[in-house]
């Protein structure tokens, strides 16, 4: 079996914004983080997502997030297929760690190891 889609994620600069948005469009509930520039969402269904904040690091994105068993052995094949890495294995308090990545074709993806 493959590795599972575990979250989604929306990112902009006006995080708060987007939560507004996407909040009122969908009926969403998020639960703001503003010490992590992030709002996790909460639609009643799994996977689960969030909003987040780039802080002018990266364009806006759409994207998922993929559980994977090694962060850094998938970032370096996703690069060896001709992906672009974007941000390195980084830890999520508490949570796990995750690593991003553009595919040949621009898209972000996410990489997450609980």
């Amino acid at each position: 079996m493959g590795n599972p889609i575990v979250h989604w994620e929306i990112a902009g600069e006006n995080r708060e914004k987007l939560q507004g948005f996407y909040g009122s469009l969908f009926d969403w509930e998020i639960e703001d983080m503003p010490a992590m520039n992030y709002g996790m969402v909460k639609t009643g269904v799994e996977p689960g997502g969030g909003i987040a904040g780039t802080e002018g690091k990266m364009p806006p994105y759409l994207t998922v997030y993929v559980q994977v068993d090694d962060l850094q052995a998938s970032l370096d094949k996703a690069v060896e297929l001709g992906a672009k890495a974007l941000v390195p294995p980084t830890p999520i308090p508490n949570i796990g760690s995750f690593a991003m990545f553009s595919d040949p074709e621009g898209n972000v993806v996410g990489i997450f190891k609980p």
